[in-house]
């Protein structure tokens, strides 16, 4: 969405509006959260912090207690992705043996 009809000669107030069109957010825009999502999102783009976004705590926030509040305003697939990584196998121990070379007594 970032990306989307990016022109080097325009503002970053007319980049910002442009990728807040861009119809691979609309749902977003358009849901229960929508004001709160296009605060947060406007935020991070116009952010000149030296790491990104750090500046746009409060928006973020916001969208975060919307989305608690309103825990069907994104679509299922989006929240399951999380989901299915808790869901996951945790990862298997395994137990490294020495070679058998090492086991050897040496016979000195």
């Amino acid at each position: 969405a970032a990306a989307y009809g990016n022109d080097e000669n325009e503002s970053l107030e007319a980049k910002a509006q442009k990728a807040l069109e861009c119809p691979c957010i609309a749902d977003l825009r358009n849901g229960q959260c929508g004001f709160q999502f296009s605060e947060a999102f406007l935020c991070f783009l116009k952010s000149t912090a030296e790491e990104k976004g750090s500046d746009c705590v409060h928006p973020f926030v916001a969208l975060q207690k919307c989305i608690k509040a309103y825990p069907d305003a994104f679509s299922k697939d989006i929240l399951e992705e999380d989901e299915v990584k808790k869901e996951e196998k945790p990862t298997e121990e395994y137990k490294i043996s020495p070679p058998l070379w090492a086991k050897k007594k040496s016979k000195a």
